[in-house]
C-alpha cells in the first residue's frame, strides 16, 4: 500500500484543538454528558445499559444499534448496515472494498482529506472541482467530463465539509443517474444531515436512492457526540458490506458495547437531539452574520445551507494562514486556514478558512475575535 501522508487537518487540530481558549473551527455539535445522555434514554434502555457487560461485540455491529439505524433509512433493513469505529474507519474500508490498481474514482473538491488520499493511493482518481464563483455548484458538465470507462466510484460530501453547500435536488437526481447508467457507486458523505437551515433542503440518502449508494454517517457531527466513535455505512448491496466487514477485522475488529448502546439511546432520541442543535445553530448563526457583517472590508461571508461549519473568505492583506496562525497564538481563538483543504487533485482556494458555530461558547468566541480585530484596527 502506498504510504499515505500527513492528514493535515488532525495535525493542524493536535496542536492547537485542546490548548486554545476557543476552539472556532469545530466540525461537530455541542456534546452533552453520559448523564444527559441517558436522561433520554427509556427505562428498559437505562437498566440494559447499566448492566452491560464487558465482553466482544458483532463486528457488523450489535443487532440494536443496526436496527436503530436502519429506522432513519427508508426502505432499508438493518442487514444494510454496517457500524464502524467513527467515520473515517467506514471511509477506509470502502475504498478498499471498492477500489484496485486498475479501478478509477472521482472524487468532489475541496473535501475531507481521506475522501481524496485514500482513493488517490489505491487508483487513478479525478477530481471536480465545486465552483466556488456560483456558490459552490457542482456543475453536471464537470462530473461527466471527469468520467473514464472504468470509473468505479463518484465520492459527494452534502451538506459539504467546509463549505455548508447542499445540492439542490434535481442536481442530486442527476448524480445518480449519471451513476446508474455506467454502473458507478456513489459514496455519499452525509454526517451532517438533519442539520440543513430548511426541511425542504434535505436530500434523499444515498443508500434509499440507489442500489449502488453508501450513505456514510456517524453519530460525531449532527448528533455531537464523537466521544462514542460509532459511525456506520448503509448500502444494499450486502455483497460489498461483507467485503467491508472483512476488512474491518484487520482495524478495530470491533466497536466497544457501550458506546454502541449508548449509540442507539441518541438514535432513539433523535429528533429531540437535532431540535436542539438546529436551535444552537441558529442562535448562534445570528451571532455569526453580525460579526461578519461588523468587517465586510475583511470578510466574505455566505449563510451556509447546512451543516455547523462555513468557509468565509478572507480578505487581510497579510493572508489567511498569517491570519489563523496569529489568532492561535495571540487570544487562542482557533480556525482552520485554506491550505487545509488543498488538494492534490483540483485548485483550491486560498483565502478561505473554515468557522464552526454548532458549539456552545460561539459568541464567546465570537467576541474575542472582535475584540482582537478591532485593536489591530486601531494599531493599524
Amino acid at each position: 500500500m502506498t504510504m499515505l501522508p500527513d492528514f493535515r487537518l488532525e495535525t493542524y487540530l493536535g496542536k492547537w484543538e485542546f490548548s486554545a481558549r476557543y476552539h472556532m473551527t469545530a466540525s461537530d455539535m455541542e456534546s452533552m454528558t453520559i448523564a444527559e445522555l441517558l436522561a433520554l434514554a427509556t427505562p428498559a434502555d437505562r437498566a440494559a445499559f447499566e448492566t452491560l457487560r464487558l465482553g466482544y461485540i458483532e463486528t457488523y455491529g450489535t443487532p440494536p444499534l443496526r436496527a436503530a439505524i436502519a429506522e432513519t433509512y427508508a426502505g432499508l433493513e438493518a442487514a444494510d448496515v454496517l457500524a464502524f469505529a467513527g467515520a473515517e474507519e467506514g471511509i477506509f474500508c470502502a475504498m478498499h472494498a471498492l477500489l484496485d490498481a486498475d479501478s478509477h474514482a472521482v472524487v468532489v473538491t475541496p473535501n475531507y482529506q481521506s475522501s481524496e488520499t485514500l482513493p488517490l493511493s489505491i487508483c487513478a482518481t479525478t477530481g471536480v472541482a465545486l465552483r466556488e464563483s456560483e456558490n459552490w455548484r457542482l456543475d453536471l458538465d464537470d462530473v461527466r467530463a471527469a468520467l473514464r470507462p472504468n470509473t468505479r466510484l463518484l465520492l459527494i460530501n452534502f451538506p459539504h465539509n467546509p463549505t455548508g453547500k447542499v445540492l439542490d435536488r434535481a442536481t442530486f437526481d442527476a448524480v445518480v443517474r449519471i451513476c446508474d447508467e455506467r454502473g458507478i457507486y456513489l459514496f455519499s458523505d452525509e454526517v451532517y444531515r438533519g442539520l440543513e437551515r430548511r426541511p425542504e433542503l434535505q436530500l434523499p440518502q444515498a443508500a434509499e436512492a440507489y442500489e449502488r449508494g453508501l450513505s456514510l454517517n456517524v453519530m460525531s457531527k449532527a448528533y455531537g457526540l464523537p466521544g462514542l466513535r460509532v459511525g456506520w455505512i448503509a448500502c444494499r448491496d450486502r455483497a460489498l458490506l461483507s467485503r467491508m466487514e472483512r476488512i474491518k477485522h484487520y482495524l478495530s475488529i470491533c466497536n466497544a458495547g457501550p458506546s454502541e448502546h449508548l449509540a442507539v439511546i441518541a438514535l432513539k432520541a433523535r429528533s429531540r437531539i437535532l431540535a436542539r442543535n438546529l436551535q444552537l445553530i441558529e442562535q448562534n448563526l445570528e451571532a455569526v452574520n453580525a460579526f461578519f457583517a461588523e468587517f465586510p472590508e475583511q470578510f466574505d461571508w455566505k449563510v451556509p445551507d447546512g451543516g455547523c461549519i462555513g468557509f468565509p473568505r478572507y480578505k487581510g492583506k497579510d493572508g489567511v494562514e498569517t491570519f489563523c496562525k496569529r489568532l492561535a497564538e495571540e487570544i487562542g481563538v482557533v480556525l482552520l486556514p485554506a491550505g487545509i483543504y488543498q488538494s492534490a487533485l483540483t485548485p483550491t482556494p486560498t483565502d478561505r478558512f473554515r468557522i464552526g458555530f454548532g458549539r456552545s461558547y460561539v459568541q464567546e468566541g465570537l467576541s474575542a475575535m472582535r475584540a482582537w480585530l478591532r485593536g489591530n484596527r486601531r494599531a493599524a
